[in-house]
This record gives structure tokens, sequence and C-alpha cells, in this order.
């Protein structure tokens, strides 16, 4: 989610619903203690209780190997005004792995230990606890649940599994049934978390991995309403409607209309276009509307074309109903 979820659209999501906590992308540490500037950029939400403009706490990650400087960097973050401290074990990127981060860890248990210690201890006496996100493994999955368990001896008072390794990248299928592993032998709460798209498969991932809670990536974009249909299914057993274009480009919409103004015009294209682009993935509909966007470049243009298509998509509803 590096490059995607960024406090804007931290705020747009958490308005419409669902979510209890959100995590900010990582804070990469290597041999550093970072000064508060770099934490308040990726966490600008530190500086309002942590929490998004409708009250959702935001978590902020670390990304790291060396125990002492996560430690450190750790504690710049809890004394700036962060809740919760998590560390990120399942990044899949390649320049991530080649510089020793992310998932790469995975490949030994004890280096996820120490890694998980290495903030816990430096936490002790400031209440704010250290999670952890993993995958099932780099390569292949032999380091599963050694790594789950190295990850919680180290203090980690939640785990939160992307059911794929490393390898998988994010192809299908995932694999809720190692996360079902990984929570029977845990003393802490395990979330699952990866290829959960639907409702259906919302509860197809509770039912298999046994998690009462899951973590929402790429489908939070995908369909930004998908947190409030869950949840309000959970409360009525009721499904709501289907997400429709329109919904979809009222909130591209207001991405822009909120987004810096100082932010280079390419660069918010280019970044309404990633978003479309995860749209058009689980949207036949999306994708339609992606093909006849995708090549302009002026956001003023875009802007326009945007519009147009809520246009045309209500005027095919409107002659279909």
């Amino acid at each position: 989610m590096e490059g995607v979820i960024d406090a804007l659209t931290r705020e747009l999501l958490t308005e419409l619903g669902g979510f209890d906590w959100s995590v900010t992308e990582f804070v990469r540490v290597t041999d550093a203690r970072l000064p508060p500037r770099v934490f308040q950029r990726i966490c600008p939400e530190l500086d309002t209780g942590s929490q998004t403009p409708s009250g959702t706490p935001v978590y902020l990650q670390l990304l790291g190997s060396q125990p002492d400087r996560l430690g450190e960097n750790a504690q710049v973050a809890a004394a700036l005004g962060a809740p919760v401290i998590d560390m990120n074990f399942g990044c899949p990127a390649k320049t991530v792995n080649r510089h020793d981060g992310g998932a790469a860890l995975l490949r030994s248990p004890e280096r996820v230990y120490q890694a998980v210690r290495g903030v816990h201890s430096a936490l002790e006496g400031t209440g704010v606890p250290v999670t952890a996100k993993l995958r099932l493994g780099f390569e292949d999955k032999t380091l599963a649940l050694e790594c789950a368990r190295a990850a919680e001896d180290g203090g980690a008072q939640r785990l939160v599994v992307h059911a794929r390794t490393r390898r998988e990248g994010y192809r299908p299928p995932a694999h809720w049934e190692w996360v079902s592993r990984i929570r029977e032998q845990a003393g802490v709460p395990v979330v699952v978390n990866g290829d959960i798209w639907t409702l259906d498969e919302y509860w197809k991932a509770r039912e298999v991995s046994g998690c009462q809670d899951v973590m929402l990536g790429r489908a939070a974009l995908a369909d930004p309403w998908l947190a409030k249909r869950i949840r309000h299914w959970q409360l009525t057993g009721e499904r709501l409607p289907a997400t429709r274009w329109q919904d979809r480009s009222a909130l591209l919409t207001a991405y822009v209309q909120r987004i810096d103004p100082a932010l280079p015009s390419k660069v918010v294209v280019s970044l309404l276009k990633q978003w479309l682009n995860i749209m058009r993935q689980h949207d036949s509909e999306a994708g339609e509307h992606f093909q006849r966007l995708r090549r302009i470049t002026a956001l003023d243009d875009f802007m326009t074309a945007l519009q147009d298509e809520s246009q045309r998509s209500e005027t095919a509803m409107s002659l279909s109903g």
C-alpha cells in the first residue's frame, strides 16, 4: 500500500464508516534516528490526536531490521502521540527486501523476534503497544508458525497475517487456512488479511481462519464502501446495494478537491489512475471507464472526462431502468 494510503485517502475512506482503526504507510528505518518531521509527514494525524477527522485511530507503522534503531524511532513516534506502533514484516517489494526490510525478515524467526523485542523494550513504560503485520513466509510457508510465534514472543500484542508468502505476492488464492493454524497457536488476537474483496469473501475468510477481525488493504480502494457494507451486515443482517460508478466518481472528485494544491497536476492524475486501476480489477463497469480515461494526462481534462463518464453511466442506468 506504499504510495496509496496517505492521510487524505485515510480521511476519505474512514468518513464512509466501518473501520475500527487504520495504519499508515511504513516509515523506513535504517541506521539513523529520524527527526519528528518524517513521522509527521507520513502520519500528519499525529497533530490531531492520531485520529482521522472522523475519529478513526491511526497506528504508525515502522519497517526495518535493526532492533536498536527500530526501538529509538519507536520512541520518537510514541513521544509524538502514536497510539500503536505496527511493524511491517509483510512488504513484498523487491527494493524493500533487497535492503533487508519487510518480508525479507521472515527467513529468520530469530530476526523477527529481535526486531519486535527491540521496539517492545524501547516502549516499556509508555503504554504504547506493538503489533506486527506478517506474511506466511518468504519463499514458502515452512516458517510461518515460527515467525508468528517469534513476533508474539518479542512482544507483539496483535498479529495481522496476510495469507500469502512473499513469493506468491498478490496472486490468488489467499491461504486463510494457514491463518487458522497461526490463530490456534497464538496467545494474542490474530487478524486475517488478503483477498477479502466482497461481503461473501469477508464471511468466508472469517469462517476459514476463525478470526474475528479482518484487515482490508487494496479492497478498501477497490470498493471504498466495503467496510461500511460489512459493518451494516454485522449490525442488521442486511446487504447494502452494490457500489455505483457515480459513487466512485464522486469520491475521486472529492479526493481532487481536497488534495494539496501545490502537488503537480501530473502527480494527481497518476494517483487517480492508480486508484482507478485498483477499482477496475474487481468491478467491470469501473474497468470500462478506466479504459476511456487511462490515456488522459492533463488534470482538467481528466476531471471533465470523469464527469462525462458519470453522466454516461447515469444515462445508461436510466435507459435500462
